[in-house]
């Protein structure tokens, strides 16, 4: 029996410390977060406009206590649907995508993704 719990420590041990030569994928704890803080023309967004490289990802934080959906000008990225508390899942900006973004309720909430 202790050679088994031995056994199963050593193989642990080994595989926790074999590297990898695939590259990590990015994941939600590097994400730039932009806040939806409410109806308010361009101070709608928190950072606004928010300097986001290509391939970043990025997540909406609904703030406010109406639901808001927001959409790239370009519609290259969509949010659906964001309740007051939820976020939107990690989404990456696509390379060549910045510029203006909307709230689909409420046109009048704007934002830029700079670069």
């Amino acid at each position: 029996m202790r050679a088994a719990f031995v056994l199963a420590v050593f193989c642990l041990g080994v595989s926790a410390c074999a590297g990898s030569n695939t590259p990590s994928s990015p994941t939600a704890g590097n994400a730039i977060t932009i806040d939806i803080l409410g109806i308010n023309g361009a101070r709608s967004f928190s950072p606004n406009p928010a300097n986001v490289p290509a391939d970043q990802l990025v997540i909406w934080h609904n703030r406010d206590v109406q639901t808001h959906r927001v959409v790239l000008n370009d519609r290259s990225v969509d949010t659906g649907n964001l309740a007051p508390g939820a976020s939107s899942a990690p989404m990456t900006m696509p390379i060549g995508t910045p510029g203006p973004y909307h709230c689909t309720i409420h046109p009048v909430m704007v934002g830029t993704i700079a670069r």
